[in-house]
């Protein structure tokens, strides 16, 4: 009964460090990033509204990149938490196998493991998908916190905005608008079919999801590259049909497990969903697919490797530097996993060294792990 105390302890205060630098890590990491997002209110017009849940929406994404230093971290620090205070002293002495502890070590790992498989093949697609279905929904743009006095703006994609000022009402004069992709072609009957379109106007503002503009010019290429002038005293720009050039298509980390899984499965087949907008680049889909599924795999192997630290060397002088040796052996194997995922796509073999690598050094290292803590205990 006492030692499953202790045990639940040993446990509970991992798991405590563990989320403490995780969340650290996270906060950090969300901050900066928020702060790059910061160009969909200032460049492409969005709300802050819509910036705080795309914020918010890319937070699963960060907290699984750090999962895995996180978790070395949090059995770094804790074991020599233990062994600085004497704790591990006083188990050892009162009899606790040494095997039973790297046993929850890895029983942890495994559990984290899970949970990174969790958020890498479900939640973070799912969460990183509605974030670009957010941006690509949301029609309403703060245009005029977009537009600058003296200054071309080409932030909508095919149209250019040049204001010669602003006043103290939000009024924009002297207001000239190029373009270039169609956009306002629906504004009148008469450039349904015209090519380029130029606007002048003397002033105007921005009201709900139109840009009101009196005292002005369109002025029209049409194919037949004729010029028509059309004079209005006012009229109305729907912001509708106006695209940022904010990227609308879903990235890879984007989508859905399910459909890559089917991108790799049935690449040469007519049972190949059309929503695989990657199934012509095959080993993109591979190396994403490892990432959610075979980065996780390396997580118990470094339980593994920090369960070193709980063998005891002869000579003490030297003791102080395990600490140092194991993260740093176990933060080369993460980079290491990091940078082999690049290479899974280039072959069968690549991909399946990738999953195989960290089951066998799992298997190899734990052996030789019991075998040391073993032969520990038989001298004693």
């Amino acid at each position: 009964m006492l030692k499953n105390k202790i045990y639940k302890y040993l446990a509970s205060e991992i798991f405590k460090n563990f989320i403490t630098i995780l969340f650290t890590f996270t906060a950090i990491a969300w901050t900066v990033r928020a702060v790059n997002f910061l160009d969909l209110i200032i460049d492409d017009g969005y709300s802050a509204i819509v910036y705080f849940k795309y914020s918010l929406l890319n937070i699963s994404n960060i907290i699984s990149r750090f999962v895995p230093l996180s978790f070395l971290l949090s059995l770094i620090i804790s074991i020599t938490k233990f062994e600085r205070q004497k704790e591990l002293l006083i188990l050892w002495v009162a009899g606790l196998n040494k095997i039973k502890i790297a046993n929850i070590f890895f029983l942890i790992g495994f559990c984290i493991a899970l949970l990174q498989i969790l958020l890498g093949l479900i939640i973070n697609p799912f969460a990183l998908n509605k974030s670009r279905t957010l941006l690509r929904e949301t029609s309403s743009k703060q245009i005029s916190s977009i537009l600058k006095s003296n200054d071309f703006s080409d932030n909508f994609q095919g149209i250019t905005f040049y204001i010669d000022e602003k006043n103290s009402n939000n009024e924009l004069i002297n207001i000239f608008i190029k373009d270039n992709n169609g956009s306002l072609k629906t504004i009148i009957s008469e450039t349904n079919k015209d090519q380029d379109t130029t606007i002048y106007a003397k002033k105007g503002y921005v009201l709900k999801n139109k840009l009101i503009l009196f005292n002005g010019t369109f002025q029209t290429l049409t194919k037949g590259n004729k010029i028509k002038n059309i004079n209005f005293e006012k009229t109305e720009l729907s912001l509708a049909n106006f695209s940022t050039r904010t990227i609308m298509q879903p990235k890879i980390q984007e989508t859905s497990s399910f459909v890559l899984f089917k991108c790799v499965l049935f690449k040469n087949t007519n049972k190949l969903s059309q929503d695989c907008i990657f199934r012509d680049n095959r080993k993109i889909v591979i190396e994403a697919l490892s990432r959610r599924l075979g980065m996780p795999l390396y997580i118990p192997l470094i339980s593994i490797i920090a369960s070193y630290l709980l063998v005891l060397k002869k000579e003490k002088k030297y003791n102080y530097l395990r600490k140092y040796i194991i993260f740093f052996l176990a933060f080369v194997l993460l980079v290491s996993a990091e940078i082999l995922l690049k290479f899974t796509g280039f072959s069968s073999i690549n991909f399946a060294l990738y999953f195989l690598s960290p089951i066998i050094l799992l298997v190899s290292l734990y052996f030789l792990l019991t075998r040391i803590m073993m032969s520990e205990k038989i001298a004693k």
